[in-house]
């Protein structure tokens, strides 16, 4: 900042002041005045109020020595971005020209504004990138003088013209993935180079492939672990170790999954006792195999966990684990890690003890098949299905009676059963969406979670009970603040929401997602409450888990695709073998916490790459049926037009421009008034639409108003 770009701007601080005032002032000569005071305001570091100047939204309150703030930059438009805080104190709202070419996960300082526009708000500069992030997947475009450019997926209008050298071979609307090879201090002067060419944009396997490589999604396995792999080629269990466990072949378990499952990491068995039950929940012995040093290990808590898209998966271990040796496959002898529950005959859990076995699965059971077994359709033969199920038949009605004993205790806490409206996506053997169909869940489905659900509450509760490390799957209350927003906006839905404290108990949230559960304002409510929730996360406190309403909870029961089940199973297998307390607090505090902060973190990232992968396919899927008509559901709603979801889960936007011939009025963000017809439109309520367009590079699909 100039000594005159000083002077000015402590005048302006004093009190407002015209031109001529400032002149006066100042006592310097007009024409330079002026161009000062209009670079001044082009910059933000002085503003124009009735005709006067004050601080602009860019003047900091300490200009000399101006505290800086470590932050991610997460969001980037043309005009705008926004800068996660790094102590996690929020995000910081940065505008255009005072991002100075930052580009999303690059690691940067701010400097907050003394005089942001939005009174309240948190505005700042970038000052500098520390930690610059050069990779990116994008779209081959034009920029506006017509050259070669590439626009970052994530980031609409921006662009940076390509390197010639590199860019040779690229199309027009192929996705690729580019390093930026210089930077400018403005987006504009940017310049990028191709480094990885995947086909064109049309097809969402090919924006697919873009996305993962744009993340950093580590897809190959490195030799070394590879490596280590190898020696599990084709591997059986060995003899020595099965006389260390406790054997269990001689016991009727076996695996319920989809059909597709290759990595099948958990089996039950149940026999029906005088006074209640015997539910065994038994669980691939992963950590048997994969151990701390190994680069198994190593690559395994870098991934964390698993990541399914569309037909594909990037799994957390090779194959060789995975399918082979830690998969339950159907008659394969394989190392289990055992929670042996007694349950009252009211479902209640009385006792529990953890054990190493061995097992064998006796049937590869499919959901959809156990669900025809358990409640037979008229007139269908069932007679294949009891042959293949022979040896573990007489345990389904036995596992029906319990799922229904849980499912009432389950009501009686006022654990939240929340409809997500899940997608299937059915696939063509060339990898191209050909349909999509809403995710039901039948009784089987239900009935195994509940079975997993109480061996993950069994394993918390043994971490906590013998106040040793552990990773705990923990789910907080909500903010009061979110609550009080959620309360109006559902008692604007003309709902009974009106809660006797400020955190609403879960049988309150309970009640409300029964009464509208099949109800057309389902999807809004149930949604809305899910929102309003914090995310569930890993942690080594035993926080409890409002969502379920259980004081203990962990992930157990998947240690083949999540990376917190293997860390317990490493703390319970020492526990076992007698270590003491106090030694397991020296081996495994440090563990217990980089775990968790990992797991969550690569949690995060894989939920988002695989709902942005499958918002591709539904867009490629809904490409080839532009010009259809559907009938839909009003899902969300905000000044700029309403979200449409249709029975399959597809959603798409249809523009206030549409809707209304007026301004627009949206009433407590769940109605829309149009004041000069009158016309409105509301949450839950149908709409009758026509698909326009669907952009399978953005993921993006547009919807047509239709007049009924």
């Amino acid at each position: 900042m100039t000594p005159l770009q000083k002077s000015i701007l402590n005048a302006v601080k004093r009190r407002p002041m015209t031109l001529r005032e400032l002149q006066n002032n100042l006592q310097v000569d007009n024409s330079r005045l002026r161009t000062t005071v209009s670079a001044m305001v082009a910059t933000g570091e002085l503003s124009m109020r009735n005709g006067t100047y004050v601080p602009g939204f860019a003047t900091y309150e300490n200009a000399a020595a101006p505290n800086t703030i470590p932050c991610t930059l997460v969001k980037l438009a043309a005009r705008f971005g926004f800068a996660s805080r790094d102590d996690g104190e929020g995000d910081i709202f940065i505008p255009g020209r005072a991002l100075h070419g930052a580009m999303p996960n690059d690691k940067i300082n701010v400097k907050l504004f003394d005089h942001p526009r939005v009174e309240g708000s948190s505005e700042g500069e970038v000052v500098e990138v520390t930690v610059p992030n050069n990779r990116f997947a994008g779209t081959v475009c034009l920029s506006e003088d017509g050259r070669m450019a590439v626009e970052p997926d994530g980031c609409r209008d921006v662009k940076f013209l390509l390197a010639k050298q590199g860019s040779e071979g690229v199309h027009l609307g192929d996705k690729v993935g580019f390093l930026i090879t210089h930077r400018g201090n403005r987006h504009s002067d940017h310049r990028a180079a191709v480094v990885e060419k995947f086909g064109s944009s049309d097809y969402a396997s090919e924006c697919a492939k873009a996305i993962l490589y744009g993340r950093s999604v580590r897809q190959e396995f490195p030799p070394e672990v590879l490596e280590e792999a190898r020696a599990y080629d084709n591997a059986t269990i060995d003899p020595a170790e099965v006389a260390k466990r406790l054997d269990l072949r001689g016991i009727p378990i076996f695996t319920i999954d989809s059909a597709e499952t290759k990595d099948i990491d958990d089996a039950i068995s149940l026999q029906k006792l005088d006074d209640g039950y015997e539910l065994g929940v038994h669980i691939a012995d992963v950590s048997h195999y994969v151990r701390p040093g190994s680069a198994l290990n190593e690559e395994a808590f870098e991934r964390a966990t698993s990541i399914y898209y569309a037909d594909k998966v990037i799994p957390m271990l090779p194959t060789q684990l995975s399918n082979g040796i830690c998969s339950l496959n159907e008659g394969e002898d394989r190392l289990a890690f055992s929670c042996l529950m007694r349950l009252d005959e009211n479902g209640e859990i009385r006792s529990y003890k953890f054990v190493k076995s061995v097992i064998c699965s006796r049937v590869k059971g499919v959901y959809k098949e156990i669900n025809a077994l358990l409640e037979p359709e008229e007139g269908v033969d069932l007679t294949d299905l009891k042959t293949k199920y022979e040896a573990v038949l007489d345990q389904l009605p036995t596992m029906d009676e319990l799922y229904r004993k849980r499912l009432v205790l389950r009501k009686a806490r006022g654990a939240m059963d929340i409809e997500s409206n899940e997608a299937k996506l059915v696939m063509s053997e060339n990898g191209r969406c050909i349909d999509i169909v809403k995710r039901d869940r039948g009784t089987s489905e239900c009935m195994i979670e509940e079975f997993m659900l109480l061996a993950n509450q069994c394993a918390a509760n043994a971490g906590r009970t013998n106040k040793v490390p552990f990773v705990y799957r923990v789910h907080e209350a909500p903010d009061a603040e979110k609550m009080e927003k959620l309360s109006a906006t559902l008692l604007a839905c003309g709902l009974n929401a009106k809660f006797k404290n400020p955190i609403p108990t879960q049988l309150e949230l309970a009640a409300l997602l029964d009464e509208t559960r099949d109800q057309p304002i389902q999807i809004p409510v149930h949604t809305g409450i899910l929102r309003s929730m914090q995310k569930a996360r890993y942690a080594p406190q035993p926080l409890g888990h409002y969502g379920l309403v259980l004081a203990d909870y962990a992930h157990f029961t998947s240690p083949i695709r999540r990376y917190p089940d293997l860390a317990i199973h490493r703390i319970l297998t020492e526990m076992l073998n007698g270590v003491s307390a106090s030694q397991l607090q020296r081996d495994f505090n440090e563990f217990a916490q980089q775990a968790s902060e990992k797991s969550s973190k690569q949690e995060v990232a894989a939920v988002r790459i695989e709902r942005d992968v499958e918002d591709l396919y539904k867009a490629e899927y809904m490409h080839n049926h532009l010009g259809e008509v559907y009938t839909g559901t009003v899902a969300g709603i905000t000044p700029r037009g309403v979200f449409v979801e249709l029975d399959n889960t597809v959603e798409g936007f249809v523009p206030a421009a549409q809707l209304c011939k007026g301004e627009p009025q949206v009433i407590d963000g769940v109605s829309m008034l149009d004041p000069l017809t009158g016309k409105s439109w509301m949450l839950g309520s149908s709409m009758k639409i026509q698909v326009a367009a669907a952009d399978v590079a953005l993921g993006r699909i547009d919807f047509e108003y239709m007049v009924e």
